[in-house]
């Protein structure tokens, strides 16, 4: 069982990061490791993120760069690619173009206006709900970044179950159709929900026991919907879309954490 974990969270590093982990196989079986995995890869990304913002927090530099440096770090982990996802994603939908048409948008390498247009709004989405004054003067900045890559991932393992077909036959993404079993995402759903609960009352007490969990639950509630809408639009999901889950549910989480967390809610 360890060893198997240790090869999912390497198939996970070595696929969706730039780390230098070495190549492993693109196979249904390395895949499988790999989604399992990807929520347990979002808190190391997350530890990641809180620790290079605590530093800023620590040295007095103030809140702004904490939550620049702390969004840069996941950025520059991940290579940007969630967010490639989420601008080629943009690019296709926004075209209004027949589904084949809009997959054919999706898979070129360059960036239109929607791309652009979706990815700045997202990120100062992310920054504002980040620079909250009630996230300010305590642990729950850090700690929202701690948990925001791992309960933005758990909805790639609700995405890739045998319920989700691809929308290409062939490409990255296909290889995730159905890897994922529904007990398995259910699981862990409930670990990743247990673990935000009990960071929330680490870093916030009751303040953020509430909102770390009213923010988990809402954001894979938006998750969900989001994934219905490019399921109507382009009939299953690929890699892109895939990414753009990723992202959306980050910022719906930030959002509801900062609004939860408001000192006149308590």
């Amino acid at each position: 069982m360890i060893r198997g974990a240790c090869t999912g969270m390497r198939a996970a590093f070595s696929y969706f990061s730039c780390l230098p982990v070495g190549p492993v196989p693109a196979d249904r079986v390395t895949v499988h490791a790999a989604v399992a995995a990807l929520p347990w890869m979002g808190l190391c990304l997350g530890a990641a993120a809180a620790t290079a913002s605590g530093l800023m927090l620590a040295t007095d530099a103030g809140q702004p760069l904490a939550v620049v440096t702390g969004l840069g770090t996941l950025a520059a982990i991940t290579g940007a690619m969630h967010l490639d996802g989420l601008a080629d994603t943009a690019d296709g939908l926004g075209s209004r173009k027949p589904r084949d048409q809009a997959l054919e948008i999706m898979r070129r390498s360059d960036i239109g206006p929607m791309g652009v247009t979706t990815l700045v709004l997202l990120l100062l989405l992310d920054v504002a709900a980040l620079l909250s004054p009630a996230l300010a003067n305590d642990s729950l900045l850090p700690g929202a970044l701690f948990l925001m890559p791992a309960v933005g991932r758990v909805p790639v393992l609700a995405g890739t179950t045998n319920r989700v077909p691809s929308a290409r036959p062939d490409g990255f993404g296909a290889l995730f159709a159905g890897v994922t079993s529904v007990v398995m995402c259910r699981v862990t759903a409930g670990l990743v929900l247990v673990i935000a609960m009990l960071t929330g009352w680490v870093a916030g007490g009751a303040r953020g026991l509430v909102g770390f969990a009213i923010a988990t639950t809402t954001a894979w509630l938006v998750a969900h919907l989001w994934q219905r809408h490019l399921m109507r639009r382009l009939g299953g999901l690929t890699g892109d879309t895939l990414g753009s889950l990723i992202e959306v549910t980050q910022a719906a989480f930030t959002t509801v954490v900062a609004l939860v967390a408001a000192p006149l809610l308590w």
